[in-house]
């Protein structure tokens, strides 16, 4: 809670104890508040440093090397790229953006493609929920969250600015520029500036071969994508404030975008006529504060606006050429309370209301009003942590020609646990159950061709344990080793599943009645140092779900494993840091799968897996630090596909310089 005034205190005092003639550096000092930060269960999480050695551009980049994640990706630089959590799907993961929730109640699924990392501290993944009590009432409400947190402003004794540049070039005629700077206001407020370009032609080779059911080969060609070509700018303005006990913020974010969409390739058609432009623009302003040490509160606000132009100029279809209008505005609140030391309490409220027009005949022209409240409660007992919460969602529905809808409520418990059998916390033993809940989106239900009004929302129940294992040392060649293992059973009743439908921009929906998941999650990491500037570094997941259709026993897909769900998954990252050179090995693993509903050898797919190779090397020149970066993606010149006929590309290349003062 009071990260920015523990980081103001620290300056005050370097201030006032400094020798006019001398310079003293003081460590960054961090003070947190046990009511901000009892957590029970512990995250997966990949911090600045570690992402910028990895060949990740993208929030979904980073997101590949989380257990427990299947990301879509329709390839290229400009592909939508989408991620689904513990098969349960996209819309059950929360995606917040420095605390508040980013929404998409036309189709309910985040492009993460359009958030760039060049200004993102930390990514950090949560499977059921995070669980501090002191947060939204809306996190209380997701199978999974994603937590993107953005850099702040942190200036040492003298310091009034910094700047950061970038440039990349790499394959597919890929150039992006990037610039960050900050600005010291005075002692309690700092400002930010990001930006962002990009600018693709999205070309790049591939070779599609398909084999028919007697193992003869039905088509085998080599050619070059088509119309994933990609112009896009980003922006974002941040102004950091620190009062009393407390912090405030006011963020201004912009994204726009003109890209083609390749499409699917079938019938030997290579070039689509697919196109669509995005402006994404919405402004967030947080405030938090303690009154005392036992009570604190917390209040953010956000307001949205989405316009989407999608177009199709194949004149093998019809022409289409609409335009989407989307609206949000949310509000929350959120109250932690001390009762004993060891017990604490938290209510929050949020309000979202959504709207969504178009120039479509006959559209419904959907309005959403969300009520969320949520009531947690936490235990902080020696080697034993437990929290519980429920959350009641009252969600209503308005269409111009339908009016009101029905009011749709749903409570939705949970609770969690973790125990420390050893002394200094090296061991934690932890459990979960949870149920979440979420509606169909406005696509889902209202959209004219293929939206579906008989639709039922979607629930599903979790049920997890784990164990974490962490050890660290300060000498020797093993300096930590860390281990987590968690193995979970899901059911999902009225699961709603999206496939698309010739063009990538419309799905088909359908509810598959009730699924049931288990799956094993396992990621451990180890850091070494065998000479005093040589480190080497470690990290390894891997998934297994079986994720079956278990609705009707009639059905000629009963018991088959959902689409797009592979049974094994994993990747593997390998770091050698020497001086001032880094060199970064990553692997991706994704399994045999089905992209259809029936799992027979017509809808199978073999698995697929990269290799990705990056070589750094940092200097100093005069104040500036300098860094410049070569990437080698799908080393081994791979031809696979994360979704049917959507190819990959094959081995490809980015340099990158970044200037920083």
């Amino acid at each position: 809670m009071a990260f920015l005034l523990g980081m103001a205190m620290t300056f005050a005092y370097a201030q006032s104890d400094t020798g006019s003639d001398s310079i003293r550096h003081l460590d960054e000092v961090v003070v947190t508040s046990k009511l901000t930060f009892r957590e029970v269960i512990p995250s997966q999480k990949m911090s600045g440093e570690q992402l910028e050695k990895l060949n990740t551009h993208s929030v979904a980049d980073a997101l590949r090397y989380f257990s427990g994640l299947q990301l879509k990706d329709y390839g290229g630089v400009g592909g939508i790229k989408t991620v689904n959590i513990r098969s349960m799907g996209t819309n059950h993961l929360g995606i917040y953006y420095d605390g508040v929730e980013l929404g998409n109640a036309q189709n309910g699924q985040i492009d993460l493609g359009q958030f760039s990392l060049d200004n993102v501290d930390e990514v950090t993944l949560y499977n059921g929920q995070k669980s501090a009590i002191f947060q939204t009432a809306s996190d209380f409400g997701n199978a999974g969250s994603v937590y993107i947190r953005t850099h702040r402003p942190w200036f040492s004794y003298g310091e009034t600015h910094h700047l950061k540049a970038s440039v990349k070039y790499g394959s597919s005629d890929m150039i992006r520029l990037s610039g960050l700077y900050e600005q010291k206001l005075n002692d309690d407020l700092s400002l930010s500036l990001s930006a962002g370009f990009l600018n693709a032609s999205g070309k790049y080779k591939f070779r599609y071969r398909r084999v028919n059911i007697d193992g003869t080969t039905a088509w085998d060609t080599t050619a070059v994508r088509q119309n994933g070509d990609i112009h896009a700018e980003r922006a974002e303005v941040n102004l950091h404030g620190v009062i009393p006990e407390g912090y405030w913020y006011v963020k201004g974010y912009l994204y726009n975008s003109e890209r083609g969409i390749p499409g699917a390739i079938v019938n030997n058609v290579w070039h689509r006529g697919e196109r669509q432009w995005d402006l994404n623009n919405f402004y967030q302003a947080a405030w938090q504060k303690s009154f005392t040490p036992r009570f604190s509160s917390r209040a953010m606000a956000k307001f949205a606006y989405y316009r989407t132009h999608y177009e199709n100029r194949d004149s093998t279809q019809l022409p289409v050429d609409n335009r989407y209008w989307q609206q949000e505005f949310y509000f929350t609140t959120s109250h932690v309370y001390e009762i004993l030391p060891l017990w604490s309490a938290s209510l929050s409220y949020d309000l979202r209301w959504n709207k969504l027009n178009a120039d479509i005949y006959n559209f419904a022209y959907p309005t959403r009003w969300s009520n969320l409240v949520s009531i947690a409660t936490a235990v902080d007992y020696s080697r034993v942590k437990i929290q519980a919460s429920i959350l009641l969602s009252m969600i209503k529905d308005r269409t111009r020609a339908g009016g009101s809808q029905p009011l749709l409520s749903r409570w939705t418990p949970a609770v969690f646990a973790n125990f420390y059998p050893l002394r200094g916390k090296m061991l934690s033993l932890r459990a979960f159950m949870k149920r979440s809940f979420r509606m169909p989106t406005f696509n889902d239900l209202y959209y004219t061709d293929m939206g579906n009004a008989m639709l039922r929302p979607e629930t599903a129940t979790q049920y997890d344990v784990g164990l974490v294992l962490n050890k660290s040392w300060t000498t020797g060649i093993v300096r930590h080793v860390g281990v987590q293992a968690d193995g979970y059973y899901n059911t999902v009743k009225d699961k709603i599943v999206a496939y698309p439908k010739g063009q990538q921009f419309r799905w088909t929906m359908l509810n598959l009645g009730k699924v049931h998941i288990k799956g094993v999650d396992i990621e451990a990491e180890a850091d070494f140092q065998p000479l005093r500037d040589l480190t080497l570094t470690g990290r390894i997941q891997y998934t297994y779900q079986d994720a079956r259709d278990v609705t009707d026993p009639a059905t000629p897909y009963y018991h088959d494993q959902i689409p797009y769900i592979p049974w094994h998954s994993g990747s593997a990252i390998v770091g050698l840091s020497y001086k001032g050179w880094d060199l970064n090995y990553s692997f991706i693993y994704a399994g045999e799968r089905y992209n259809e509903q029936e799992n027979i050898v017509y809808n199978h797919m073999e698995p697929w897996y990269t290799n990705d190779l990056s070589l750094m090397y940092r200097w100093k020149w005069g104040k500036m630090s300098w860094k410049a970066t070569l990437e080698v993606n799908n080393l081994l010149d791979q031809d696979y596909d994360v979704i049917v006929n959507y190819p990959m590309p094959k081995r490809n290349y980015n340099v990158s310089l970044v200037i920083e003062y």
